[in-house]
């Protein structure tokens, strides 16, 4: 399968943050591992419009068949959109039409190999259009509030659950951001990657970090260590 690792280079919450070093590596480089090792992978591309994040990509075993334009790279600019151009731009150059297709971002070093190749294993058994990648929710998200503009907190959902623990209550998923098997055609029919055929990958919390923010960096630099992978 195709594997595409976007990588835009105006990160705003941590500077530089595809290329940081953690624990003395490229953050990129964890994500570019896991693609390589994965058995069912057989092509990478880095999608970026960086070439400081193409140098250093470059020297692993990824593709970097062209940048991506500027006006995808945009704070506001949309993922699905890259993903669409990428692949259309691939298909015009290329005798193999890609339509399915796995997205692995490179905030999520945690993220294995197996996790890769369990989640296509999972995609094709169940000839899903899409699989994406899950975490246990800590929280219900039935016990989230709001703050109204007078200071009173307010339940966030319109939904009562009395007083039952959080034991009793059907246990929530949040996408980890770590894996999106996708396929062309839906993204184009449905302009979403979900539809009533969309599976999900479960993953542990300990595998599930996205890092977005200087903590995030910090927990996983802890992680790392308490692991022996510094």
């Amino acid at each position: 399968m195709l594997a595409i690792i976007p990588a835009r280079g105006g990160s705003k919450g941590i500077s530089g943050k595809n290329i940081k070093l953690l624990c003395g590596k490229p953050l990129i480089v964890y994500t570019i591992e896991a693609a390589v090792a994965a058995k069912s992978v057989d092509r990478i591309i880095l999608s970026t419009d960086d070439p400081e994040i193409a140098k250093i990509a470059g020297k692993y075993d990824v593709e970097i068949p062209f940048m991506r334009p500027a006006h995808l790279a945009k704070d506001d600019s949309l993922a699905i959109d890259n993903y669409i151009y990428t692949i259309d731009r691939l298909n015009t150059s290329n005798p193999t039409q890609y339509d399915e297709f796995v997205v692995l971002q490179p905030t999520s070093p945690f993220r294995t190999a197996a996790d890769i190749d369990n989640a296509i294993k999972l995609f094709h058994e169940k000839n899903a259009d899409s699989v994406i990648s899950v975490c246990e929710a800590s929280h219900p998200p039935m016990w989230a509030k709001k703050i109204d503009h007078s200071g009173v907190l307010k339940d966030y959902f319109n939904i009562d659950i009395g007083n039952k623990n959080r034991q009793e209550l059907v246990p929530a998923f949040m996408p980890n951001g770590a894996i999106f098997i996708l396929k062309l055609s839906l993204l184009k029919s449905r302009d979403s990657y979900y539809s009533d055929n969309t599976y999900a990958y479960v993953m542990p919390s300990e595998r599930s970090l996205d890092i977005d923010t200087p903590l995030d960096f910090e927990f996983a630099e802890f992680l790392m260590r308490k692991h022996g992978k510094s």
